[in-house]
């Protein structure tokens, strides 16, 4: 019966991305969907849904069960209605955790025993202190072939206890991601609620093929860095139709922090970002500030932001390296916006004291066009560097109408080349006026 439901929900799935219409255009066939032969459910293996009983175990010995027989076409974890209480547990390859509507994976907040695992090589160590981190509280790392999904049930982070150590600066270790999935691939998420995570949300690092789509992300908007999904030195990545409101970046690629970045040398490249709705104090869609690695074939489109710090935010920082180049983000509206566009080379702390302060990212190729903005307290602010200027910006169809009454300066521009056209108000004159033919090629 539960393959039956499952079933159904791919096929609605496939129907709300574009199965049954040509003119909605997807990128969710990256990863083939599968149907599992073999279904178990945590109650088999002792899982109690009262919100108080300790799951751990039972998570993990289900895990344990469909990494050691193996299944012909893997094996779907079924989650029943039910609150189930769980510190972290690691997921394996060719599973499908699937949630029943009004079930809920709730993290514990007992933190004194929660795994540490080491820091990744491309950050050198935990982003927010020296050393280790905390596990994500579901992990997955080499695997394949792993679906997260269901009836729209939710996975509970519970972050309130992390988010106050770090207000009162009692951490020990950099707080763990709700979902975490480290040198991957054929990933799918979809169909799930997340909330409360007590650092980033979902964050995909060193993967290939990532599909992300139909989910919820919720936190408070003073929640501390709760991103919602953060594609990390990842290729082939989708993130398509859902709704994001959190304390932090609702979409931020990265790519590595310094030294420890521009060493590992692994870059984001070839991402999707389509149809996302949110809001949140910080930014809408974002690239870095870690961009060490290189980041480059970003797309961005359709997206509805309200109650926003920054719209669209590109940021860098002496000392990342990499590059930032062929980026594109289009038909975005946005409204009660701080700022609407931001492209900054300022952005960012370091890890330590031995970054190289000669290590200048290199930004060019980026079109920004067809957004449209409401109560907007200023357009844009392009900030390149110096030794480093960003070139090749190119804004096209763009009208941020200000608020009433506001006197910041509409641009501000600086160490930056490009073009503009049919931009209001129209920006600062290192963006001159261009047609076609001129400094920037505008994509019809």
């Amino acid at each position: 019966m539960r393959r039956l439901v499952f079933s159904i929900i791919l096929c609605f799935a496939a129907y709300l991305n574009g199965g049954a219409s040509a003119d909605v255009e997807t990128c969710s066939g990256i990863v083939k969907r599968r149907d599992r032969n073999d279904e178990i459910s945590i109650a088999d293996f002792g899982g109690v849904g009262d919100g108080e009983t300790m799951n751990t175990a039972a998570f993990r010995k289900a895990v344990y069960r469909i990494e050691h027989l193996r299944r012909t076409g893997g094996t779907l974890l079924y989650v029943p209605p039910g609150v189930y209480l769980t510190g972290s547990f690691n997921l394996t390859s060719h599973m499908t955790l699937y949630l029943a509507s009004g079930a809920v994976i709730k993290a514990t907040q007992d933190t004194t025993n929660w795994p540490l695992i080491a820091p990744l090589p491309s950050y050198g160590r935990g982003r927010e202190l020296p050393g280790g981190r905390y596990m994500s509280f579901i992990h997955g790392d080499g695997l394949r072939d792993v679906i997260i999904t269901g009836e729209n049930g939710t996975i509970d982070g519970q972050g309130d206890i992390w988010w106050n150590m770090w207000r009162q600066r009692t951490l020990q270790f950099t707080r763990p991601n709700l979902i975490e999935f480290m040198n991957s691939q054929s990933i799918i998420i979809s169909n799930v609620v997340f909330k409360n995570s007590p650092f980033w949300n979902i964050h995909p690092v060193y993967c290939r093929n990532v599909v992300i789509h139909h989910v919820t992300i919720l936190a408070p908007p003073d929640s501390p860095n709760t991103d919602g999904i953060d594609p990390d030195s990842s290729s082939n990545v989708c993130i398509e139709d859902s709704y994001i409101s959190t304390g932090d970046d609702l979409v931020a690629v990265k790519s590595g922090w310094d030294e420890y970045g521009i060493a590992y040398n692994r870059p984001s490249t070839d991402i999707t970002i389509r149809r996302i709705t949110g809001s949140s104090p910080f930014a809408g869609i974002a690239v870095g500030s870690e961009t060490s690695g290189g980041i480059e074939n970003i797309l961005a489109e359709h997206i509805n932001l309200s109650n926003m710090g920054v719209g669209i935010h590109l940021k860098t920082n002496i000392g990342r390296g990499g590059f930032i180049k062929n980026i594109t983000v289009s038909d975005v509206y946005m409204e009660n916006v701080r700022k609407g566009i931001k492209i900054a080379g300022d952005v960012g702390d370091h890890p330590d004291d031995k970054y190289d302060p000669n290590a200048l990212p290199v930004m060019t190729d980026v079109a920004i066009r067809n957004v449209w903005g409401k109560k907007v307290l200023q357009a844009g602010l392009i900030r390149g560097l110096k030794d480093s200027p960003f070139s090749g910006v190119c804004l096209t169809n763009i009208s941020l109408a200000a608020v009433v009454g506001e006197r910041t300066p509409p641009w501000q521009c600086s160490d930056v080349s490009g073009g503009a056209m049919d931009v209001s108000p129209f920006p600062c004159a290192e963006l001159s006026r261009t047609s076609q033919s001129g400094a920037c090629s505008v994509p019809s």
